[in-house]
């Protein structure tokens, strides 16, 4: 019943523009001295654009395999076509091929080892599966690139949080704040690496900057209470599971912890009152471990 829940921001990837389908990006033929060889080329140009324009209008209406069968054509066209790659990543990963979105980036950036979006979206997608260093590593060449990318710094942050690096989050979520003050989530997960470490008093400043700037952040009021309740400050810490719970009905948590503040600040009667409303929660949420942990609890209040 401690402090919980990491805060994260969703990430999606955009297309690159359908411009770079054109002759400038694609193999230079004009060396040819061949008419024929020409006239191919000028046909090739044509049927990349074609290709990427259609394959476009299939992202854009849902249709991810065909536009995957459509980038296909371009890269056999252009093979160094970096939106074509990019693309095709996109459509990929959105239709949950993985790996293949990862090696279209990575081709990406093979191609152009600056294209910091190439190497944020594979982060993002290391991070899905898993793989916390590789995604680790590509946001900090995100970060190499572009040292104001507030994404870059708030996913490896939660990441790092994740980990169990309460510091090396820290140092990231000040980046954050640094770069954009408004980010409440960065404040919250901040807070939430403070309150790991014990500071408190600390993690209480940011869940409360967090609530300013979003009043309806059920989880900043019930991590700041149990922040309180660690301070002993019951009454404070009860005023926040209330806001938790006004938000949120069905948040066991948040009943658990006021029942436990209740019972240690003289009120029993609520407080056992809470707990049992927390246990039919978890219960009905399947969560039998932590229902259990609050049946002994209710002794301990009885004892109290």
């Amino acid at each position: 019943m401690q402090i919980s829940k990491i805060a994260i921001i969703l990430l999606t990837c955009g297309l690159v523009s359908c411009s770079s389908a054109n002759s400038a990006t694609l193999p230079n033929n004009t060396q040819s001295k061949a008419d024929s060889k020409s006239k191919l080329a000028q046909a090739n140009i044509k049927d990349a654009e074609k290709y990427f324009d259609r394959a476009n209008q299939r992202l854009e209406k849902g249709d991810l395999r065909g536009a995957v069968e459509d980038l296909n054509q371009v890269i056999k066209i252009n093979p160094k076509l970096v939106s074509a790659y990019y693309n095709r990543a996109v459509a990929r990963g959105q239709l949950q091929d993985n790996q293949g979105a990862i090696a279209d980036f990575s081709k990406v950036i093979q191609i152009n080892p600056n294209d910091s979006e190439a190497y944020y979206n594979r982060g993002v997608i290391h991070a899905q599966l898993r793989n916390y260093q590789k995604a680790i590593t590509d946001y900090g060449k995100v970060i190499q690139i572009n040292p104001q990318n507030l994404k870059a710094y708030n996913n490896r942050g939660t990441i790092s949080l994740g980990l169990n690096d309460n510091q090396g989050a820290i140092a990231d979520f000040n980046k954050v704040i640094q770069i954009n003050p408004n980010i409440y989530i960065a404040y919250y997960n901040r807070g939430t690496a403070s309150a790991r470490l014990k500071k408190y008093q600390a993690a209480i400043n940011d869940f409360t900057k967090a609530i300013q700037i979003n009043p309806n952040y059920a989880e900043a009021y019930y991590n700041r209470g149990v922040a309180r309740r660690q301070l002993k400050n019951w009454k404070a810490a009860i005023i926040d599971f209330d806001k938790a719970i006004q938000i949120n009905s069905n948040y066991a948590d948040a009943f658990g912890n006021r029942g436990i503040a209740r019972g240690f600040s003289g009120d029993k009667e609520g407080g056992i009152k809470d707990l049992k409303t927390a246990i039919s929660l978890y219960e009905k949420q399947g969560k039998t471990a932590e229902a259990q942990k609050l049946v002994e609890f209710i002794e301990i209040v009885k004892s109290q």
